[in-house]
């Protein structure tokens, strides 16, 4: 289910797998057009989907953005009988609701950030004298990962909450240290870490200016040492799992956390209950084995081993249409893909793409997802940009630093 990048690289690394017999995408795009036969349905209407998962005999639903979930496709394609690799409308709420994942962490003793949950504008501001600057402003719902602003300022916080509109906010205290991403695989009982991944939010290169939804990622993330992801998913991974299904709401499927690597430990920012975006482009492959005998396993509840990883790393590079996280260009038209794939190890996953009068054209904004893997990440870095330089898009641009951080430390 979805038409994105994420979307895209689901449907590659599924379509490898020896127990996937057909793939069918919906709605797809025309990158997920080369793995999958697009279905034009609504991925938000669960009775739309669970008609075509009866009509087309589908043993297993993967579901990819977060607002079929929170819509209850999951839980609608249970009801039927049809195994659902995601959360239940309840579970998603993880996501959906950030004053619920806060208040969870409060009663499960998790490490996160202190808060204060708000309901309106005046509310927010006046919570504003409870924290110092800088502080953390977050929407209380699904944003597609652009809902926060760490605001430097009193009155970036303020423009923040007032941008946010008169609705629930939580404000949190900023934490210092540096963010890494930890995926785990939950089936409602217990839960195994996946991946780690590094993203970079920031539209400018340096980690400079607005946030966006990601504009490059790449895996595995170093700074989360082994010693610190055990410790994660001890802390905060495993509680959390424990306590959705203490509340009769069992989590099923991928669970994200963005942590914060502060000088006391891992903390929780916030979960996102499916793959990233473009962490997952930068997850997926490295992904051994039958990643569709794994995904059905975890929807199923049935037993399945610690999932194995290539030792490689690999490297996403988001090309975006100009303008965006603003209003990004349209229709521009992108050529030289078949060239960039030939670059050993690249494959180039299409995030924001359409058809026009039979060229492909952007229609998002985040329109390629540009991933390489490598023995090391320099390697996997070269190979990207090496791919970006065969790729014809003069309405894109993209971002020259991804990976800078760990970069900069093995080099």
């Amino acid at each position: 289910m979805g038409s994105g990048g994420r979307e895209d690289a689901l449907a590659w690394r599924l379509k490898q797998s020896p127990s996937c017999g057909a793939l069918i995408a919906a709605p797809g795009n025309p990158g997920i057009a080369r793995w999958a036969e697009c279905v034009a349905i609504d991925p938000c209407d669960p009775r739309a989907v669970v008609d075509l998962a009866r009509e087309r005999a589908i043993d297993l639903i993967v579901v990819g953005p977060e607002a079929p979930l929170v819509a209850g496709v999951a839980d609608t394609a249970r009801a039927a009988g049809i195994a659902a690799f995601g959360p239940s409308a309840a579970a998603a709420q993880l996501e959906g609701s950030k004053g619920f994942t806060k208040d969870l962490c409060a009663r499960a003793a998790i490490p996160t950030a202190a808060y204060v949950r708000t309901d309106s504008e005046a509310a927010a501001l006046s919570a504003l004298d409870r924290f110092s600057i800088p502080v953390v402003i977050k929407a209380d719902g699904l944003a597609a990962g652009k809902g926060v602003t760490v605001a430097m300022t009193r009155e970036e916080a303020e423009a923040a909450i007032r941008a946010a509109g008169d609705g629930p906010m939580v404000i949190e205290e900023y934490l210092e240290g540096e963010e890494a991403s930890l995926f785990a695989l939950v089936d409602g009982k217990r839960a195994i870490a996946l991946a780690s991944a590094q993203d970079h939010k920031r539209v400018g290169e340096g980690d400079t200016g607005p946030n966006t939804g990601g504009m490059g990622a790449y895996s595995p993330a170093p700074v989360l040492t082994p010693e610190l992801q055990e410790r994660a998913m001890r802390e905060i991974v495993e509680p959390t799992a424990r306590a959705m299904a203490d509340a009769g709401t069992p989590f099923n499927g991928v669970l994200y956390a963005g942590l914060m690597l502060t000088a006391d430990g891992p903390k929780l920012i916030e979960y996102n209950v499916r793959f990233g975006d473009p962490e997952c482009e930068a997850i997926v492959p490295r992904i051994e084995g039958d990643f569709a005998a794994l995904l059905h396993a975890v929807a199923s509840g049935e037993e399945f081993e610690t999932p194995r990883l290539s030792p490689s790393t690999t490297m996403t590079v988001i090309i975006a249409a100009r303008g965006y996280p603003g209003t990004p260009a349209a229709a521009g038209a992108i050529d030289g893909l078949a060239a960039a794939e030939e670059v050993p190890g690249v494959t180039v996953f299409q995030a924001g793409t359409s058809m026009k009068d039979g060229r492909l054209v952007a229609s998002g904004g985040r329109v390629l997802a540009v991933t390489a893997i490598g023995r090391s990440l320099g390697e996997a870095r070269d190979r990207a940009y090496a791919a970006i330089n065969e790729i014809d898009f003069s309405d894109g641009f993209h971002r020259r630093d991804i990976g800078w951080r760990e970069l900069e430390r093995i080099s």
